[in-house]
């Protein structure tokens, strides 16, 4: 039987999702107790791999076992023993092809930035505290240059290690909700960092150091310099990952 996981998670406290050797991650906890309780090596497959210190609301996960346990059952066996900082929100069966590496499917992001003088301790692990005043409409009118397919080199880590870097952004906008700033970023996938640096390039915007008209240069340049720094982890989520079929 192969499963489908649906997983949330505070990201604090791991080196991201994928199994890696210096610090425990998301993944490696869900193999862990998967396995305890099927009595069997139970390996999950990530649909999208986020970075050390990000969270999730609905990352996406697959595996095969041979229990024969009702698939709707394990999100609530598994969450027993999980820690309180990761739970499997909804688990289903799916058909022995399915892969979420392999789906078409819509990825949704928000970068929350706490745009306050002083930091507030109740929200420093789930916003990047930035104290300059930002302009969010220069924000936005930076944000749409974003929108549609793409080269993003610039925006993507030197690190990365992808055959193209091409991606389609159906939606980039900014908003204020009290004292934050939420950036929303829909597409079709994201390279290496290329939330985070989309964010600190609006940042830059929003505080003056870059025009909105740049992001076309940025953009063209398929160069990760001339685009703005990596934002902190912190303030990423991954809110939500729509499959368009399965």
């Amino acid at each position: 039987m192969r499963v489908k996981l649906t997983v949330a998670y505070d990201g604090t406290a791991y080196c991201g999702w994928q199994i890696q050797p210096n610090g425990i991650t998301i993944e490696e906890v869900l193999n862990r107790e998967l396995s305890a309780l099927f009595k069997e090596d139970i390996k999950v497959s990530g649909g999208s791999r986020t970075d050390s210190g990000v969270h999730a609301l609905g990352n996406v996960a697959v595996f095969d076992t041979s229990s024969k346990m009702p698939a709707e059952k394990i999100a609530l066996a598994v969450n027993q023993s999980l820690p309180d900082d990761i739970r499997v929100v909804k688990s289903e069966e799916v058909a022995s092809d399915y892969h979420p590496r392999y789906v078409k499917c819509t990825k949704t992001y928000e970068y929350r930035i706490l745009n306050t003088k002083i930091n507030n301790p109740m929200k420093r692990l789930y916003a990047y505290h930035y104290h300059y005043d930002l302009d969010i409409e220069k924000m936005n009118r930076a944000a749409k240059y974003l929108e549609g397919e793409h080269d993003f080199t610039s925006f993507a880590s030197i690190h990365s290690q992808v055959n193209s870097f091409t991606r389609t952004i159906y939606e980039c906008s900014v908003s204020r909700k009290e004292d934050e700033v939420i950036i929303t970023v829909s597409g079709d996938g994201f390279l290496y960092n290329m939330v985070r640096i989309i964010a600190g390039t609006l940042i830059q915007v929003g505080s003056g150091l870059k025009d909105p008209d740049d992001i076309p240069r940025i953009l063209s340049a398929l160069d990760r310099e001339q685009a703005g720094p990596t934002a902190p982890p912190q303030g990423l989520t991954l809110i939500s990952r729509v499959e368009e079929y399965l």
